[in-house]
C-alpha cells in the first residue's frame, strides 16, 4: 500500500526523496528512519574563544545534509517537521546535561529558543525563513517558547566561500537584539533557559555572534542547539565540563 501511493505522489507531483532519490515521499520510510535519535555534544575544529556548550542531533552530511538543503534551497517545506524533530533531540540533550538532569520530552514554557537571524534579503530570495520555521516546530514539540530576540545589521556577506578568519570578521558585531522582545522576556514571571538554535553549526563563528549579541543586553545563554554539526576535521578543543549556567533570562 506504501509503495502504491509513494507511486502515485510521483505520477502527480514528480517527487522524488530528497535522501536516495527514490519516487514518491520528499522523505520515504527508509531514509526517515535511519534518521538519529538523540544528539551529541559538537564542537568545531577551532571554536570560537568562550563558545557556549553546543549539542546536534547529527553530523552534516549524507542524508541530513540533504534534507537541511532541501529545506532551506528547494522550500521543501514538508520536511519542517523532520528537522523540527531533530533540533528538539538537541535541545534536550543540551539541557539534560548542562542541568544535570533529565528534562524530558517536553521541557515547557522555562526555556526559550532563540533562533539566529536570517538576513532579510535571503528571506525574500527564499521566500521563506527555514531556521525560524525549524525552531518554532521544535518549540512546539518541546512546548517551549520562541523568542525571536535577535536580528542582523546590514553589511553581512554570504559566508559561502569564505574562510575561518575572514567568516568571524564577516559576523563580528553584525547582530543585536530586538528591544520589544527583549522586555517582553524581562517581564517573565519565571526566570527562563535561553538556547540559541540554528540549523548547522561549521565554525561556530554565527553561534557565537549571536551569544555575543545576547550576553551584551544581559541575557544569559544556556548553550547552542543545532540540527546537525559539520564533522571535525581535529581533535576536539570543548571542554570537558560545560559551565554551570543559571536559570536566568536576563540579568542586571
Amino acid at each position: 500500500m506504501t509503495g502504491l501511493r509513494d507511486a502515485t505522489l510521483d505520477l502527480l507531483l514528480g517527487g522524488t526523496c530528497v535522501g536516495c532519490g527514490r519516487p514518491g515521499r520528499v522523505l520515504c520510510p527508509g531514509c526517515l528512519e535511519g534518521l538519529p535519535v538523540g544528539a551529541r555534544p559538537c564542537a568545531p575544529s577551532s571554536p570560537p574563544p568562550g563558545l557556549a556548550p553546543a549539542w546536534a542531533a547529527a553530523r552534516y552530511e549524507d542524508v541530513v545534509r540533504e534534507v537541511v538543503a532541501g529545506h532551506k534551497e528547494r522550500r521543501l517545506l514538508a520536511l519542517t517537521p523532520v528537522l523540527g524533530r531533530l533540533l528538539a533531540q538537541a535541545v534536550v540533550a543540551l539541557l539534560d546535561d548542562v542541568l544535570g538532569t533529565s528534562v524530558g520530552a517536553s521541557v515547557g514554557a522555562g526555556v526559550v529558543l532563540v533562533p539566529v537571524p536570517s538576513r532579510a534579503g535571503v528571506v525574500r530570495a527564499r521566500g521563506h525563513d527555514p531556521t525560524r520555521a525549524v525552531v518554532v516546530r521544535a518549540a512546539r514539540r518541546l512546548s517551549a517558547d520562541v523568542v525571536p530576540l535577535l536580528r542582523s545589521r546590514v553589511g553581512v556577506v554570504d559566508q559561502a566561500g569564505l574562510d575561518l578568519e575572514h567568516r568571524r570578521a564577516n559576523l563580528a558585531g553584525s547582530m543585536a537584539c530586538r528591544a520589544g522582545p527583549l522586555r517582553a522576556l524581562a517581564r517573565r514571571d519565571t526566570p527562563a533557559h535561553v538556547v540559541v538554535c540554528d540549523d548547522v553549526l561549521t565554525t561556530g563563528s554565527t553561534a557565537r555572534e549571536a551569544q555575543r549579541a545576547l550576553e551584551a543586553v544581559g541575557v544569559v545563554v544556556a548553550g547552542i542547539a543545532c540540527v546537525a554539526a559539520t564533522p571535525r576535521r581535529g581533535p576536539s578543543s570543548a571542554p570537558s565540563q560545560p559551565p554551570e549556567v543559571p536559570p536566568v533570562g536576563v540579568t542586571h
